[in-house]
């Protein structure tokens, strides 16, 4: 049986991974920042923006299984999930923002957990130290969120953690991705 530091796995073309962070650092920072007259239509742009982010990252999923076939089953279910999220939250935002904020919390914490751990499985088999720092956050995020969904206020309280992990992770996306481009 080969070590996880034996298997060769090809990583993610390094443009994939700088559009991922960039894709990552704008949405985190929309969601950090954004100026907002009244707190209700802050709270639904931010839930729009999180779909977009989800839809848009099930895709780059799916071209990255593309790219590289490796672990090909795991890429295409965590892009299916990623883009069947993005879609139920765009199709709902208000009741993903009003009406369901514990499920809403719910269903983050559990594609945090599942795509941390994908992304750390994919650090092991030889994605980088990127792969494993996004995982690790991903788990965190999803742990905390299941941990705590019911707690009154936790949608809003969702944004802000993505917003925090999405921003510092899409600097480690466009690292990874600008020094997997030089060696």
């Amino acid at each position: 049986m080969a070590e996880a530091s034996q298997v060769e796995t090809r990583q993610r073309p390094w443009w994939l991974l700088v559009t991922a962070g960039i894709l990552a650092v704008v949405v985190g920072a929309i969601l950090l920042w954004a100026p907002a007259k009244y707190k209700v239509d802050t709270y639904l742009i931010l839930v729009a923006l999180l779909g977009i982010y989800f839809l848009i990252q099930g895709i780059l999923d799916l071209v990255s299984m593309f790219v590289d076939h490796s672990m090909w089953g795991w890429k295409l279910f965590i892009g299916i999930v990623s883009i069947v999220a993005g879609l139920a939250v765009l199709a709902y935002p208000i009741a993903s923002a009003v009406t369901l904020p514990r499920v809403f919390a719910l269903v983050l914490g559990f594609w945090g957990l599942f795509y941390g751990t994908i992304l750390l499985i994919m650090a092991f088999r030889g994605g980088g130290w990127g792969a494993g720092i996004l995982g690790a956050l991903g788990i965190i995020f999803g742990i905390i969120l299941i941990a705590n969904y019911s707690v009154p206020g936790m949608g809003l309280s969702t944004i802000w953690a993505f917003a925090i992990t999405a921003f510092l992770g899409g600097f480690v996306l466009i690292y990874q991705g600008f020094k997997q481009r030089s060696d």
